[in-house]
């Protein structure tokens, strides 16, 4: 147990039948999928069981429970305002960003990036036929941060549209709100449409703040939309409800073009737990916050205990950690060699860029004694 949230053990966790648990032999201890280890929030828990008991599992619903409930917890955490007949249901954040890419850009077209960024950012733009354009983030002494520079001698190179990643996987970056300000106004000067994709929102971490995009400025509601979900702050991915929100008349529209059939893609049971999360699940969510907190401390600690050499900064976001082993000589995907040798599996870092060959993704949303024998396991080859 970490704090006072109960993390089962690793033998009851294999019992599990998710992509994290099944991918791998049981003699590898899995961190690289984003799903944490966690037991669901009970108020999750209680509207799943109550579904099912009642045999409640056909088509969502078309009601306003869950904009709703996103309008409240945005203005309770961060002081949005959102109108709930600016949120539309989808399907999960990825299939809203692929379906609005479809909206506003044509084959051929050009979308830009930030990398070391979310892999299958790049996947999601050739599959609406446009090209990637990359304007990699900026590391200096203070950390991580947009290079406004970058990217805008990539908007002014005829790029329509710019994928946000809004905190930043997988880096943990928290982005700052003049940072925010000055990409809408690129985006203004421009005529970019800027897609952030805010799954990870729930989850900033002490000493940072989350700014919403929509609410830096007029430009950054003319210019853009906001994907969220719960499926990363409660654990709901496999459960498929999502997001699209709009501030604007301008972006809207889009959002109003989408398949009126979008909603029934949604899953019935996803937006019931989603609704329970961000009604109910505070408590729950702040003691995961906790252990998280806990969490990326002491993997510094581990890595310059047992692993001098490799470089990590801890994230202001979310439960995963970016990690350079290069110094380590371990190769442009060090991922294999701690998988064969280690038996530890992490996202290989080359996936998320050309910045990111020589290291690797690492997921703590774990307990802490499965985090320590990961750590173990991999200092025993250095």
């Amino acid at each position: 147990m970490t704090g006072a949230l109960p993390i089962p053990p690793v033998a009851e966790l294999r019992k599990r039948q998710s992509a994290k648990w099944r991918t791998f032999p049981d003699d590898v201890l899995p961190l690289p999928v984003a799903e944490m280890d966690f037991p669901l929030a009970e108020p999750v828990a209680k509207a799943l069981r109550e579904a099912v008991d009642r045999s409640d599992t056909g088509y969502a619903a078309p009601t306003r429970d869950l904009a709703d409930a996103v309008s409240r917890y945005a203005r309770r955490e961060w002081d949005w305002k959102i109108d709930p007949d600016d949120v539309r249901t989808v399907t999960d954040v990825g299939i809203g960003i692929v379906e609005i890419l479809r909206r506003v850009v044509s084959p051929g077209d050009r979308v830009a990036i930030s990398p070391p960024v979310y892999e299958p950012f790049s996947w999601w733009i050739r599959e609406v036929g446009a090209h990637v354009v990359e304007a990699p983030l900026a590391e200096g002494p203070q950390g991580w941060q947009l290079d406004l520079d970058a990217l805008e001698r990539a908007f002014a190179d005829h790029v329509t549209a710019y994928v946000l990643c809004n905190p930043h996987n997988p880096v943990g970056l928290v982005h700052r709100r003049e940072d925010l300000v000055a990409l809408a106004g690129l985006a203004d000067k421009y005529g970019v449409y800027v897609l952030s994709d805010e799954i990870h929102a729930p989850l900033v971490l002490p000493g940072a703040e989350f700014v919403p995009f929509l609410s830096v400025s007029d430009e950054a509601r003319r210019w853009g939309f906001s994907f969220l979900s719960a499926s990363k702050g409660w654990n709901l991915a496999g459960l498929k409800a999502a997001t699209v929100i709009t501030a604007d008349p301008a972006p809207k529209r889009y959002v109003d073009r989408l398949s009126p059939h979008s909603l029934y893609r949604t899953g019935h049971l996803g937006v019931i737990a989603t609704v329970a999360a961000f009604n109910l699940g505070d408590p729950w969510l702040a003691e995961v916050l906790s252990v998280l907190d806990h969490n990326r401390k002491l993997l510094e600690e581990l890595l310059v205990k047992l692993l001098p050499d490799v470089r990590y900064r801890q994230p202001q976001a979310g439960f995963l950690a970016w990690i350079d082993f290069r110094a380590l000589g371990w190769g442009d995907d060090p991922t294999d060699h701690i998988l064969a040798a280690a038996k530890v599996a992490l996202n290989a870092g080359h996936r998320y860029g050309p910045t990111g060959i020589g290291h690797a993704r690492l997921n703590f949303g774990c307990s802490a004694e499965t985090l320590t024998e990961a750590i173990t396991r991999i200092a025993a080859l250095s």
